[in-house]
């Protein structure tokens, strides 16, 4: 039976979602009120027999756009649509639904239409409309909770009903319900994951898949590897963004239709249809179809892969873990103003375009989107970038940042499996960055102190933007942060490694004061610095709040700024990247059959080649203020001639695509596996779960503790730290953080208060110092630290 005769629009349903609206936006008490109740009615939601549909159009009363012109595009494949083919050619049935308009929105109502589930495809949707000259523009759904084909393409109707009444995890969150809803407060640790890098497969289902070997192999107390042990003694897993990112910026489109005069008035229209295949770190988003996941993430195509996880995490034995879910509402890439009405946006900003937060219908449809997003079973939430939520005061002419904004995110009630509750938030705001001094005037705690829940958090001074811990004096200069995170600590995420700190490291220029000791390669420098066994006790035992561990950096994997969308500026970013070569490429590593095939066949066949040419193409970049024919006429004339292509605007940009594809493989976590030193791994599992047996170390320091450094310097940093316990156990660590040898000396003799006395025993000792020592003189080199404990009337 044709699409257009199984379709019923059903306009009295359609008429009282208007009605519902119109009564919103009339009876609240504010405009925002309103539109957060209408907010709710938005996109495309499964009710019994019928799908009711929802959009903010404010464009199209700006077009003057009569209801008549307006309707509701349905589009059902004629034939089986396989969602895990790379390539396909597909009719699509195409049907028109008239619409009920009220004001800047549209509803609709249907009976007939197919939802989609974790076992079927579902139907398509956009809104179209209709101008003057009988040119048809479609609006996409900016709260679709199905896009397989990416956030430029049509929605799918999704069943989420079916999804949740099927997640594995109802019991968790059963177990939690209460009279009022739930609060999550803050966890001991963290594991940041980028979900395509971090396993082989490079999807939600594979990572899924790992956590549930693992968990077979807890309960059942099997040995544990150290690709095991990399994943384990973490009480939360952050999982880098996950919702849809920017597309091919030159194409092609991962969903194209057949150009025809008539197209638009066929009932049906052959489309080419690409499985999404981008490479992004995760923060290039579009802000629409920020509810759904990022199709190129499922392995299936299908949404339930982020529920399938949760639930994993929930059920892991012992203890269950949390998700954490890092979004972005801070910023739009520029690719936004594709999917969104123009009414989204406030104007650019460094990262592509500034979102209209005091717009309500805006403000509304953000929250509404997070809500559905963290609705997947979060159970806390990471905002990316708080600093960045601001809105123009014009009568002060000046920028305020929207810290009601931000409170208005945390108050965001969440119902999974029947149970209210509200997440663990945790707010990354460095403010007055990117001011520049804010390096010195940040406090990173202005959303701390503006919100209302004591646990909400802040990234910590160590854990934003630029570190270079394997720089000499790094440490000693941080001192005086250090000092502020002992004593106001306890709301701020810890540790140094992270998508953002890894990625700066490798943008250092190895000319700088380079700390040798760390290593005897830049490699083995840039591994160590991040995952630094001296560092880790120094964060998991001296250090309050939480402590969150990026696993590239603990796999001692490669990172960085991945993304392979860019055309007008792929050439330049390649050429800000091009000194990350240094640090994480060597000959050997380079000339693996297996890495930077890519590259290879456009004739680096070695790293030595391809270093030549990154150093020519930063330097030409800057010179002629880029522009790819005279870098390309200048680099075709190089003396001695370069290895690669005959240089050209497109092949530029070929190599720029291939660097990033390249990379992005290079730095799956995968390939760093059999490699991994199986005493290291070993050391960091002991240390996070001596964090987590002392819940207590999170707090922050009270009057007996203590925390400083070796006094004269002598050429090295040496921390030390004494910390005490509520049941009266007392922690000491002492570590060597950079710089010479120390002389050899008794940790446990040294002029620290409360130190004095018997009784203490040592609990960690950096795979480096040697299983035979117990106690006594010592001497320490870089990345050395011990642990010691007191246990209460042992002194």
């Amino acid at each position: 039976m044709p699409l257009k005769d199984t379709i019923e629009f059903v306009e009295a349903a359609a008429r009282a979602e208007a009605e519902a609206a119109r009564d919103a936006l009339t009876l609240a008490t504010t405009s925002f009120d309103g539109e957060m109740q209408v907010a709710r009615r938005l996109g495309g939601r499964v009710e019994d027999d019928l799908a009711v549909f929802g959009f903010w159009t404010p464009e199209i009363l700006d077009a003057r756009v009569p209801q008549s012109d307006v309707f509701l595009e349905i589009l059902r494949p004629s034939e089986p649509l396989d969602l895990t083919r790379s390539h396909q050619h597909l009719r699509f049935e195409r049907t028109w639904v008239p619409v009920i308009r009220e004001e800047a929105h549209c509803f609709t109502a249907v009976r007939g239409m197919r939802a989609g589930t974790r076992d079927t495809v579902g139907d398509f949707y956009a809104l179209a409309w209709r101008d003057a000259e009988d040119q048809w523009h479609r609006i996409l759904d900016p709260l679709a909770m199905s896009l397989p084909f990416g956030a430029m393409a049509p929605a799918e109707l999704y069943d989420l009903a079916s999804m949740q009444a099927d997640r594995a995890d109802k019991a968790y969150f059963e177990a939690l319900k209460a009279e009022t809803p739930h609060k999550f407060g803050p966890c001991t640790n963290i594991l940041q994951i980028h979900v395509p890098t971090a396993t082989a497969g490079g999807t939600l289902a594979s990572l899924t898949r790992h956590y549930q070997r693992l968990a077979e192999r807890v309960a059942h107390d099997l040995p544990l590897e150290p690709a095991d042990q990399l994943f384990l003694g973490y009480d939360a897993v952050q999982l880098l963004p996950v919702e849809p990112t920017t597309v091919y910026e030159a194409g092609p489109d991962f969903w194209e239709e057949a150009e025809a005069e008539d197209a638009r008035d066929r009932d049906d229209v052959m489309v080419s249809l690409l499985r999404p295949d981008t490479t992004n770190w995760g923060y290039d988003v579009v802000i629409s179809g920020m509810a759904t996941v990022n199709p190129v993430l499922l392995e299936t195509g299908r949404p339930d892969e982020l529920v399938d996880l949760a639930a994993v995490l929930h059920g892991f034995p012992s203890k269950p873990k949390r998700l954490i879910l890092d979004v972005v509402f801070g910023h739009a890439d520029n690719q936004g103003m594709r999917a969104l009405n123009s009414h989204f946006f406030a104007g650019p900003n460094m990262y592509g375009q500034n979102l209209d937060y005091q717009n309500p219908a805006v403000r509304a449809i953000l929250l509404e989107i997070q809500r559905r997003k963290v609705n997947f079973g979060a159970d806390g939430v990471r905002v990316d970038g708080a600093q960045d939520f601001k809105w123009w005061d014009a009568a002060a002419q000046t920028l305020r940042h929207d810290d009601e904004y931000l409170q208005s995110m945390a108050d965001v009630v969440q119902t999974v499996a029947g149970t209210d509750y509200r997440p663990w938030f945790i707010f990354e705001d460095g403010r007055p960055w990117p001011e520049e001094d804010w390096e010195l005037s940040s406090t990173y705690r202005a959303v701390i102190e503006s919100q209302r829940d004591e646990d909400v958090f802040q990234w910590g001074p160590l854990t934003f933007a630029h570190n270079t811990p394997f720089l000499y004096t790094f440490w000693l200069s941080k001192f005086w942060r250090l000092k502020e995170m002992v004593q106001v600590g306890a709301n701020w995420i810890s540790g140094t490694s992270n998508h953002d700190t890894l990625r700066r490291g490798t943008q250092v220029n190895p000319k700088l004061n380079v700390n040798t000791r760390l290593g005897n390669t830049r490699m083995e420098i840039l591994d160590k610095a991040y995952d630094n066994p001296a560092v880790h006790a120094l964060t998991y035992v001296a250090m309050p709040g939480v402590p969150m561990d990026f696993l590239n950096a603990m796999a001692r994997a490669s990172w960085g700024f991945i993304r392979n969308q860019d055309d007008r500026y792929g050439v330049k970013v390649v050429a800000e990247e091009a000194i990350s070569l240094k640090w994480q490429v060597d000959e050997y590593s380079y000339s693996v059959p297996a890495n930077f095939r890519r590259l290879k066949a456009l004739g680096f066949e070695t790293r030595e080649a391809l270093a030549r040419f990154m150093e020519f193409l930063p330097a030409l970049v800057e010179v002629t203020e880029y522009d790819l024919d005279e870098i390309s006429r200048l680099l075709n004339i190089s003396e001695p001639p370069l290895a690669g292509p005959d240089f050209s605007d497109a092949t530029l940009k070929e190599i720029a695509r291939a660097w990033m594809d390249d990379m992005h493989e290079y730095c799956n976590v995968s390939n760093s596996l059999s490699s991994l030193d199986a005493d290291q791994a070993g050391f960091c599992l002991d240390v996070r779960n001596f964090r987590r047996a002392r819940p207590w170390l999170r707090d922050n320091y009270g009057p007996k503790d203590r925390f400083n450094y070796l006094d004269p310097i002598g050429g090295r940093t040496v921390f030390t730290a004494l910390r005490h316990g509520p049941d009266g156990e007392q922690v000491f660590m002492v570590a060597h953080m950079e710089g010479k040898p120390t002389e050899e000396f008794d940790p446990l003799r040294l002029p620290v208060p409360g130190l004095e006395g018997f009784g203490w025993e040592l609990a960690l000792r950096t795979p480096s110092i040697g299983s035979d020592y117990v106690s006594g003189p010592i001497v320490l080199h870089d990345a050395m630290a011990l642990v010691f404990v007191r246990k209460p009337g042992q002194a």
